[in-house]
């Protein structure tokens, strides 16, 4: 049911007539019929008595419209609270992002929360170097990994599973692994860190855990370059689910063994401390907790994740 309808009903009913309530919101009167018959199919009421020439509420109708109007001024008055709390919020955010994550997730997400409160400026760092923030002037870092350093304030924005993957074309000129054992014979793609090639990966299943030291011919120390590669068909990764979520619905590469759990992590917002948490601050926390949640929400409707995962 939209919004859109319940003010035509309201407009119909003040009017005593679909012309007149279409004339008044201009628009025509097939479409303002239309508007109504889809309300009264909704609540499965008849909101109106009609005659070929009157039209009066029924007793439901008047009892509807009534609360209904009061529900849209409710609403209209949460609007203007929220666009006058918009107008408060205000200041600099400086913040840190990997590569992958940000260029193909955050990046839109903070358009939108530049829209909304238009006061806010954004300036962003992108790496998937460790953060210092006080030599790269950061406010705030979005990372993977648990927290550990007492010194640092964060909040967790949510679990994060990883997934091993690859493109289909990949596939489909290698035999498609049966177990972790099977990884062996296929060509992994690594994130490298400080010269740490990441070519040990971990699987479980049930109470066994399977450590698998892989060989391949590429490795890079930006993750979003691993995920190109994997879309491109180079080979196998392991990667989080949040980073391959739109590669894996539009179909650019599928899950390998998921009935193998591999690497969990955790999503957290970090800060130096607590005077760099400020309301737009927790706006942002507040926005990236939706987000997550609402990809993962995604992927579980579309069976690449397990309906039981726990997103906080």
């Amino acid at each position: 049911m939209q919004i859109q309808d319940l003010q035509v009903v309201l407009k119909v009913a003040e009017f005593k007539s679909i012309t007149l309530a279409a004339t008044s919101l201009e628009m025509s009167a097939a479409t303002a019929s239309a508007a109504v018959k889809r309300v009264e199919k909704s609540l499965g009421i008849d909101l109106f008595i009609r005659s070929t020439r009157r039209l009066r509420l029924s007793v439901a109708g008047e009892r509807y419209v009534s609360q209904c109007g009061q529900a849209l001024n409710l609403l209209d008055l949460a609007k203007q609270n929220i666009q006058t709390d918009a107008e408060s919020i205000e200041g600099e955010i400086r913040l840190s992002l990997s590569s992958d994550l940000g260029r193909n997730l955050v990046l839109p997400w903070l358009d939108e929360f530049i829209e909304l409160y238009p006061k806010i400026s954004l300036k962003v760092n992108i790496s998937d170097s460790n953060v210092d923030f006080y030599r790269d002037s950061i406010d705030l870092a979005l990372r993977y990994g648990f927290v550990q350093d007492a010194a640092l304030y964060g909040f967790k924005i949510c679990n994060v599973p990883g997934v091993l993957c690859a493109s289909p074309n990949y596939l489909a000129h290698h035999q498609k692994p049966l177990h972790p054992q099977d990884l062996v014979s296929h060509n992994g793609l690594f994130y490298q860190l400080h010269d740490v090639t990441h070519n040990i990966w971990t699987f479980r299943k049930n109470q066994e855990e399977f450590k698998i030291k892989m060989s391949g011919n590429r490795a890079s120390n930006d993750g979003d370059l691993v995920r190109r590669w994997c879309v491109a068909g180079k080979g196998v990764a392991v990667k989080s689910y949040l980073d391959m979520s739109q590669d894996l619905l539009n179909g650019q590469v599928v899950p390998i063994i998921p009935e193998f759990t591999s690497r969990m992590t955790e999503l957290w917002l970090i800060c130096p401390s607590k005077q760099t948490i400020t309301p737009a601050v927790r706006l942002l926390r507040d926005m990236l907790q939706l987000k997550t949640k609402a990809v993962f929400k995604q992927l579980i409707d579309a069976g690449f994740m397990n309906p039981d995962f726990k997103i906080e």
